[in-house]
């Protein structure tokens, strides 16, 4: 929190806990911006997808890479002077599994430690200062067409992270670890039982309203589709801290074949919960507050992990604690991050 309310610090991916990715320094303008030259430029060594942006912290950038998942510290005032790399030894057989290129959505910075999703599955927490490893933890397996690309996100003592592959049957899950040790705290999987995915049915709401009906993580499945259900957890995460509530969203269901998740081949009752969905959870015990699906039985793989952005604004001529969500289906999502009702 205190490295986020100092603009000189860009200490997270989405800049701060609300998503907004902005920064309110005014050195650069709209009218000075043509003036800018090239200073400096490194080149990391890997040529596929980078998809997350370097970290600042004081004097030094942190520049994480795509498979095999470098990570660099760099000398901002030495331009560029490498002071230490990260170079973890992964098995290549990973490559294949990952779907779409092998992307890495970037490092985050806590309590002096660089914290790394490797694509093999491994969390890794690095020492800020020198590079060397201080915990690393196992989120998933390979062999199970799991894989890591998300950035993981910090809130007090947790460091909250999900997982990829829902092209290959894998079930989403987001997991709570220990910052100082990596012992996991809690695991909410996207689909299958309420206990499993940790849902109240009398007391998680959806769109303002007590859910009722039971593990609808099951019965709105095919069987036991729900098994290999997607709803992977890649995308991005925000958090309230007034709240305490994390948010975030679960990809396609799986398999893509929709004939193969729908009830007796029909449509109508399968909704493929909780896929597609927005998830506001209780950042200490993992707990669902609300929850509110987007694409019901999703057939054209939109996924739903879009940045859900936290803004204070006015709906309706009424001021609201909002979360707003640009989602691939097309749609723009204005609910109260509160209660998880749709205003807009």
């Amino acid at each position: 929190m205190k490295l986020q309310k100092d603009p000189n610090n860009w200490a997270m991916q989405l800049g701060d806990y609300s998503g907004k990715r902005y920064s309110p320094l005014d050195q650069i303008t709209t009218q000075n911006v043509k003036n800018l030259k090239v200073d400096w430029s490194f080149s990391t060594g890997v040529l596929r997808g980078h998809e997350g942006g370097p970290l600042v912290i004081g004097d030094v950038m942190y520049v994480h890479t795509p498979f095999p998942n470098l990570v660099y510290a760099l000398s901002i005032k030495e331009k560029g002077r490498i002071l230490w790399k990260y170079e973890p030894r992964q098995d290549p057989n990973v490559i294949p599994v990952m779907c779409c290129d092998t992307v890495n959505r970037g490092v985050t910075y806590a309590d002096g430690k660089i914290f790394l999703a490797q694509a093999d599955n491994t969390l890794v927490a690095l020492d800020a200062k020198t590079g060397e490893e201080v915990w690393k933890v196992k989120n998933g397996d390979a062999g199970k067409g799991e894989t890591l690309t998300a950035n993981p996100v910090v809130v007090k003592d947790k460091i909250f992270v999900g997982i990829s592959g829902g092209e290959f049957g894998v079930r989403g899950h987001l997991t709570a670890y220990n910052i100082k040790d990596g012992k996991q705290i809690w695991r909410a999987y996207s689909t299958g039982p309420d206990k499993d995915v940790m849902i109240d049915p009398q007391k998680t709401t959806m769109l303002g309203k007590p859910i009722g009906d039971r593990d609808l993580g099951v019965s709105t499945w095919n069987g036991d589709e729900w098994k290999i259900g997607g709803g992977t957890t890649w995308g991005w995460y925000t958090y309230d801290p007034e709240l305490n509530l994390i948010y975030y969203g679960t990809g396609n269901p799986g398999t893509w074949n929709p004939a193969q998740r729908a009830k007796d081949g029909k449509r109508e009752g399968s909704d493929n919960k909780w896929s597609m969905s927005i998830f506001a959870r209780d950042a200490d015990t993992g707990a669902v507050k609300w929850v509110f699906q987007k694409t019901p039985f999703d057939e054209w793989d939109y996924d739903g992990v879009n940045e859900n952005i936290l803004a204070d604004i006015t709906v309706k001529g009424k001021p609201v604690k909002a979360l707003v969500n640009f989602d691939r289906n097309g749609f723009a999502y204005t609910l109260d991050r509160v209660t998880g009702e749709l205003l807009v």
